[in-house]
């Protein structure tokens, strides 16, 4: 918003270019968005409940920070909430507000004939942005494409590697043209995608962080977006497109890959709730759940990795059969899951489904099929089934060893679990010398720093703190 200063009287523009056709740079300032401070009063003049104020002074600071401060939706909230016919409180707006997004599209498109009564808000706040979004898709189509794309993300750091709507088939193709004409060609893409940008910006829409490498949006200049295109007939299509830049983006869980996962995992959580009509985008869609639900479970969530690669699991289970690897893994991750959360009869249940069916497609050597027993394994021994887990175990890890080799990742886990059945069944000197090999090798080929490597360390020191415990008990007893 800028006031624009003219020699006779003050104008109100909201788009820069506007005001620079009337006036000098000099005779513009710019109005930075409303405070809470600002926003709260503005929220309690409008209210002009004086002797209620105080008793819902929480709920309308709760109320104004869902609204984003916004002015024109606050107004718009305060002349709903004010109406005498309604008989709705700020925390009765708040609730409805915060059900749904069909809710809140409901709420801030609403523009009756008593709501008309305040003149500041004659239009809906979702009007008044929509309006305009098609001036944007009229003078700059592309824009207004990048507009409708970043509706769907978390509204805060969005990366522009996911703002690109290429496929993995235009990144190859684009990887093979002449270095030269491939350079060209990526110069001036980039120059479009920075004047879409700027035309946003000056539209107050979207704005950049901080340390300008992502990029931020209002929730509700999100949702009202997303109800333009709802309304166009676009709304599917843009969902497609986000979900298939995510999906490539995202990769998965394993520890190397857990600096790139944080920063897509709310995008990640973002379309978890955003499901896709088409086929071929929901396996995509599921494809990014799956991933997402690994980095969450290597990171010892269980709650948002359980809602993530259920859904996957679901999802491909039905449109893929229960017998495809996709499918598969996926349950297997529902499994991993229910283990984190002590959910060890449900998660034995999903294991030996997976490992029997695994056997049977890919046969017992196969290192799915592998990784499968040594899950199980590993549910074995947290309910206390040593002779079955160990059983697993030594099977797992000689079939590793011979057909992967020593020094696979897989096999140092493998190694790592049998050492801990082997301790849990008193076999302490056995334990030790085993994990003192893992850990040696997790430094070699994992290194210091990796988690698996970490967990090993800070194991065989705990035991080796036993031993002389038990060593020192021993000298003081002979005393």
């Amino acid at each position: 918003m800028m006031l624009i200063f003219l020699s006779t009287y003050t104008m109100i523009a909201s788009v820069r270019e506007a005001a620079l056709k009337l006036v000098e740079q000099r005779d513009i300032i710019a109005i930075e968005p409303m405070d809470e401070a600002h926003a709260l009063a503005l929220f309690e003049k409008k209210l002009g409940k004086q002797d209620e104020k105080q008793d819902e002074s929480q709920d309308i600071a709760e109320l104004a920070a869902a609204l984003e401060f916004i002015p024109l939706a606050i107004v718009q909230a305060a002349a709903y909430i004010s109406d005498p016919d309604r008989g709705c409180s700020v925390r009765q707006y708040l609730n409805d507000f915060q059900k749904s997004d069909r809710k809140k599209i409901r709420l801030l498109d609403h523009d009756d004939g008593q709501f008309r009564r305040d003149w500041e808000a004659k239009n809906s706040v979702l009007v008044t942005w929509q309006i305009s979004f098609d001036s944007i898709r009229q003078t700059r189509r592309s824009a207004a494409d990048l507009l409708s794309l970043m509706s769907f993300f978390d509204r805060q750091g969005i990366p522009e590697a996911l703002l690109h709507n290429r496929s993995r088939q235009e990144n190859a193709e684009q990887s093979d043209r002449d270095d030269d004409e491939g350079s060209e060609s990526q110069s001036s893409v980039t120059d479009e995608f920075q004047n879409d940008v700027l035309a946003l910006r000056r539209y107050l829409f979207i704005s950049i962080s901080v340390d300008r490498t992502t990029f931020e949006m209002h929730n509700l200049v999100q949702l009202a977006t997303r109800s333009w295109l709802e309304a166009n007939g676009e709304l599917e299509k843009w969902k497609r497109q986000y979900i298939q830049n995510l999906n490539y983006e995202f990769p998965t869980g394993k520890y190397e890959n857990w600096a790139k996962c944080q920063v897509l995992f709310p995008h990640a959580k973002s379309a978890a709730t955003q499901r896709p009509q088409e086929r071929d985008s929901l396996l995509e869609w599921a494809s990014l759940l799956y991933k997402a639900a690994w980095y969450d479970w290597r990171k010892g969530n269980g709650a948002e990795g359980e809602n993530l690669s259920v859904r996957a699991m679901k999802t491909r289970t039905k449109l893929l059969g229960l017998e495809h690897e996709d499918a598969l893994s996926s349950t297997q991750m529902v499994g991993s899951i229910y283990s984190l959360e002590g959910r060890w009869n449900e998660a034995e249940e999903l294991e030996v489904q997976v490992m029997e069916t695994r056997k049977r497609v890919l046969g017992a050597e196969h290192p799915d099929t592998l990784t499968s027993m040594n899950n199980l394994a590993s549910t074995y021994w947290n309910e206390g089934r040593c002779k079955e887990a160990e059983e697993l175990d030594v099977q797992v890890m000689k079939t590793k060893k011979r057909v992967q080799g020593v020094e696979h990742p897989s096999t140092l886990t493998s190694m790592n679990n049998l050492a801990l059945t082997w301790k849990r069944q008193d076999r302490g000197v056995e334990a030790v010398d085993l994990m003192k090999d893992c850990v040696r090798l997790q430094k070699k080929i994992l290194g210091v720093d990796h988690p698996n490597t970490l967990s090993s360390s800070t194991t065989l020191t705990s035991w080796s703190m036993e031993k002389l415990d038990i060593n020192i008990s021993m000298a003081d007893n002979s005393i």
